[in-house]
């Protein structure tokens, strides 16, 4: 298993040019505002021999318009997915993007859900591969052969509306919400049907988990900020969410590049949440 949860462009870069880890990269590059300018970003420039995946044909599943905008793909199909990409079992799979991780993130999460455990961030994303001056590919690239990525025991627990629902009752569980500070108050709400938030959760927006240059903050600095949100809970009792199951993910690896492993996802989150009807709503600060 690959140690750290994110890996830097060099170091990736060295592994590349003929170590001997058996490799797959793969870009989660997206727009929510322009779904086919990801795919076309890929075309235009990507880590050479760089596989694409797209938020909504391959991280995501059908939608009904009662559980989410993103709601998780089916599990099957999506290991289907990773071995028509050419990953193995024992490949070593990194995610990256054009948008500070987020995307990276959510494939991340997906790979334990299905209990991949080789698997990592580029930390900065494509950004930082062409800070570094890396060599870039254009085009499609190369089809590769299927590999033989299969199903194991899941490393990602998931809860659904009823379990945060009885939550709110119960507080055996913190919530978290990756949004933005003003969506979670309620404010300026263009994305889902109602404004608020989950009574009783706490607002982490991803964008905190970030520094210089988009990449992530040092593992002791996130320790202590989610430390301080948690408040007092382990990670193992700590629920994620967010607009639509995304960001929530951020957070997740966040908590696991600062040595807090175990939270859980709820992924359906706001954009479900707010279009169910009976969903308690909370505006205004935590």
């Amino acid at each position: 298993m690959h140690g750290n949860p994110l890996i830097q462009a060099p170091d990736l870069y060295a592994m590349l040019s003929g170590g001997p880890v058996k490799m797959l990269v793969l870009d989660c590059s997206f727009d929510l505002a322009q779904p086919a300018a990801g795919p076309e970003a890929h075309r235009q420039g990507h880590i050479p021999d760089a596989g694409y995946v797209h938020l909504d044909a391959d991280l995501s599943g059908p939608k009904t318009g009662r559980n989410g905008r993103h709601p998780l793909p089916d599990a099957d199909a999506f290991v289907r997915r990773m071995r028509s990409l050419g990953a193995d079992d024992d490949t070593l799979i990194v995610a990256y993007d054009n948008a500070a991780s987020m995307y990276a993130a959510r494939l991340w999460w997906l790979l334990g859900w299905v209990g991949h455990g080789r698997r990592c961030v580029l930390d900065g994303g494509f950004a930082a591969w062409l800070a570094a001056g890396l060599p870039v590919q254009a085009g499609l690239g190369r089809t590769p052969a299927a590999g033989n990525f299969s199903r194991r025991p899941s490393a990602a627990e998931v809860v659904d509306r009823q379990f945060v629902l009885a939550n709110i009752a119960s507080g055996e569980r913190i919530v978290i919400d990756a949004r933005s500070a003003e969506r979670f108050r309620g404010e300026n709400e263009t994305m889902d049907p109602q404004a608020g938030h989950i009574p009783g959760a706490r607002n982490r927006p991803f964008q905190s988990n970030l520094g210089d240059g988009q990449r992530f903050k040092p593992a002791a600095r996130l320790r202590s900020d989610f430390q301080e949100v948690m408040a007092g809970h382990p990670a193992e009792r700590v629920v994620h969410q967010c607009g639509s199951g995304v960001t929530a993910c951020h957070n997740a690896l966040a908590m696991e590049i600062a040595g807090l492993p175990g939270s859980a996802l709820y992924a359906g989150s706001w954009s479900e949440w707010s279009a169910c009807e009976g969903s308690p709503i909370a505006r205004g600060p935590d």
